[in-house]
């Protein structure tokens, strides 16, 4: 791989890219089934027609995660074959993979899983390992954690994921070991990568508008306006004493000690990724009504479209001085409407890139249909929890999981591959002018 391969990010151009839905949530107590998102949607079985299918769908790009928890099964013992069968084919196809390391679970050997004074040492350990293994086959693109304030939300502080921790103390003591282990493998990684790796960062936009400024609501739109930022703010050595959130950390027990560690251990984003989706990434404060938020008890959401995805974008580039990219975006809804939501975004980032905002990359989340993450605490069929968001929709027959194509797939390739007379002629077909 020369350097420009690997500087893919600083070329000009504007990449697209495809995603496969990762979650991994493998334990579970009473009343929980364990999320696997690659069970669910059959990948481990027709990994290689998938990673097909986004090469043919016209992606550059495939945003795709390690399953921790299969690929190491015990302390120090790491199951490569099916892995290393999955990153021959992305090179055999000219797929180029940006992998996500950890989208949410950790192995079931590792007690307490985030809380567990070793995990940071643990993912370090991994991260470096699968690093150092494919980089002979020029896989050097890294997301050393997906949404790790989503992580730290659901694991920290609403007691949804494990380990289960709840409240503000919960909250604080997994965005430190998220974002120490985000530090340890992300240097780790660099050591052992040609060029030092690329790392493209990846965090939830999320936005908070209506009645912010109410007096029941003024404190916590604030705290979570920045909340969004913390693991990323860290890592990236922002947090001191001036920060909106230093008051946070140290009531709930950071010491100075603590804070001087990040600051004096940063590490970069080469690209700073935003996740997007634009009916559910702005949140709504009510006057006079007060929601917990989080899973069980959310605000409601308003789809602000394009503007959003605007703000976000441009506030990622000005807060971390990096390439941005778009790094999920969908709506879930009828083939129309994903398509409207396609071609819009699509146009809006070339607009923003024109008006010189560095946005490299466009990620359509994801290839096939997923399945929501209700699943873990139904008792239902699979199929009462699809999602219709991707390229191919998910049939159910007797012999499982089929992957029909939608003309989603060729309203992709048309854009990324920059004819828009065949986009304006997928859009003709489904009717929208």
């Amino acid at each position: 791989m020369t350097t420009a391969d690997r500087d893919w990010h600083r070329d000009g151009r504007l990449h697209f890219a495809l995603g496969i839905e990762d979650t991994f949530v493998p334990q579970t107590s009473p009343g929980e089934r364990a999320i696997d998102e690659y069970a669910l949607t059959e990948h481990y079985d027709q990994w290689r027609d998938d990673l097909d299918r986004a090469r043919f769908a016209g992606a550059e790009l495939l945003r795709w995660g390690v399953p921790w928890h299969r690929i190491q099964p015990e302390a120090g013992r790491f199951a490569w074959g099916w892995l290393d069968r999955v990153m021959e084919r992305f090179a055999e196809i000219g797929l180029r993979p940006i992998v996500d390391l950890l989208h949410y679970g950790t192995p079931l050997w590792l007690e307490d899983q985030f809380a567990n004074p070793d995990y940071p040492d643990r993912v370090a350990e991994y991260s470096v390992a699968v690093a150092e293994r494919y980089a002979p086959l020029g896989v050097t693109d890294y997301t050393p954690v997906n949404e790790p304030m989503i992580h730290a939300l659901f694991a920290g502080e609403y007691a949804y994921w494990p380990p289960y921790l709840s409240g503000e103390r919960g909250l604080s003591q997994i965005v430190r070991q998220l974002a120490r282990g985000f530090v340890q493998a992300q240097q780790g990684m660099a050591s052992v990568l040609p060029g030092g790796g690329t790392f493209v960062h990846v965090d939830a936009g999320m936005r908070f508008v209506g009645d912010v400024d109410a007096p029941e609501h003024r404190e916590t739109a604030a705290r979570m306006s920045e909340q969004v930022f913390l693991v990323e703010d860290l890592v990236t050595g922002k947090v001191d004493h001036e920060h909106p959130l230093h008051a946070f950390l140290t009531r709930t027990g950071w010491s100075d000690t603590d804070l001087s560690w990040f600051r004096d251990n940063t590490v970069q984003p080469t690209v700073m990724g935003v996740n997007y989706y634009p009916r559910v990434s702005t949140e709504v404060f009510e006057s006079g009504i007060v929601h917990a938020g989080g899973f069980r008890d959310p605000r409601p959401a308003r789809d602000d479209g394009l503007v959003g995805l605007e703000e976000l974008l441009r506030t990622a580039s000005a807060r971390f001085g990096a390439p941005v990219m778009l790094t999920e975006t969908s709506v879930t809804a009828s083939v129309a409407e994903r398509a409207e939501w396609m071609r819009d975004s699509v146009a809006h980032i070339q607009t923003l890139r024109a008006d010189g905002v560095d946005v490299v990359g466009y990620t359509w989340w994801p290839v096939f249909d997923m399945y929501e993450w209700t699943y873990r605490h139904a008792t239902g069929p699979r199929s009462d929890h699809l999602l219709p968001m991707g390229l191919w929709s998910l049939v159910e027959s007797a012999e499982g999981l089929s992957r029909k194509p939608t003309p989603l797939v060729g309203l992709f390739r048309s854009l990324a591959e920059g004819s828009s007379a065949t986009a304006d002629r997928a859009m003709s077909r489904l009717g929208i002018g």
